[in-house]
């Protein structure tokens, strides 16, 4: 536990938030802050690049680190090694690392290799059982003494991401062992990500929610315009980028109306989180082979991995 300070004191801290696939880690954080900052879906590898998610309890500013989904990608695969690789980056920039585990899944294949790599780097880690209200109790208590038998956690909690039992426990931990010092972002801000990535990822987010079974793996969302108007207003010109042109008719739908559809869910979302008029323009391109290009790596935040 962290030193006694005074009342006017102040505390930060960073917590990388990490995990298999799907296993809740961007519902966590956005429930942590109160907010978006990381889009959600069923679909696994959601999460393409770290995003920081800033929470705010009494005098503790605590930083949320969310990554990608860890898991063991093809060698050929690139965009999945880059997605790999960022998210056991992100791990030397927290105080501690939070695995959360998905209590229906139990510990997988994926889950399994995270903790023997937690173990033999010996990061200071805790265990995050996440989605208990799915989940009986003697399970539970079963899959923590699984967990916990690799010795690599010091505390362990119980949690339902999504509808946030226990989540108010797991953020007064972290406030108490935020550092003290000052807050490294203004109390405002909610997240470290510009703008224009956040729109290309809600749209993004809208193409996983609406596709389904029919997504293209190799999409991605790029903001290739941004224009301010006079009255608060913003123009998004995004591009909606898969690798075949057979695939751009998926994203069009019938008509043109799951473009459509898509945009309309992403603007309302985006006036929400900016509180200002958004204009949306989305357009489909087929670039075969982008997922060799680091152009849009960069685009997305992630390392081009070599």
């Amino acid at each position: 536990m962290t030193e006694d300070t005074t009342e006017t004191e102040t505390r930060c801290g960073f917590v990388t938030v990490i995990g298999a696939p799907n296993a809740g880690k961007s519902t966590l954080v956005n429930k942590m802050v109160g907010a978006k900052v990381s889009i959600v879906s069923p679909k696994v590898q959601t999460t393409r690049t770290r995003v920081l998610g800033i929470s705010i309890r009494g005098v503790s500013q605590v930083v949320f680190i969310d990554t990608p989904g860890i898991f063991t990608p093809r060698e050929r695969e690139k965009l999945g090694r880059a997605m790999v690789q960022t998210a056991w980056k992100s791990i030397g920039e927290g105080d501690f690392v939070a695995l959360i585990v998905d209590s229906e899944k139990g510990i997988t294949r994926d889950t399994r290799s995270i903790l023997e790599t937690l173990a033999s780097k010996q990061t200071p880690s805790i265990l995050i059982l996440n989605k208990i209200d799915l989940v009986p109790r003697e399970k539970l208590l079963g899959l923590a003494a699984q967990a916990n038998a690799s010795s690599v956690f010091s505390e362990t909690f119980m949690i339902s991401a999504l509808n946030g039992d226990g989540v108010d426990d797991f953020l007064k931990f972290c406030g108490d062992q935020a550092r003290p010092g000052p807050w490294m972002f203004p109390e405002d801000q909610i997240t470290d990500m510009p703008m224009r990535l956040l729109a290309a990822e809600v749209v993004r987010e809208k193409l996983f929610l609406q596709l389904h079974q029919e997504l293209p793996y190799a999409l991605t969302v790029e903001t290739v315009n941004w224009e301010e108007f006079k009255d608060g207003g913003v123009k998004i010109d995004a591009e909606i980028i898969v690798d075949r042109e057979n695939q751009k008719g998926i994203v069009l739908g019938k008509n043109g109306a799951r473009i459509k559809s898509v945009g309309a869910a992403a603007r309302l979302d985006l006036m929400d989180m900016f509180d200002r008029k958004v204009h949306l323009f989305l357009r489909v391109k087929a670039r075969p082979g982008w997922t060799n290009r680091a152009v849009h790596y960069r685009a997305m935040g992630l390392e081009f991995p070599v």
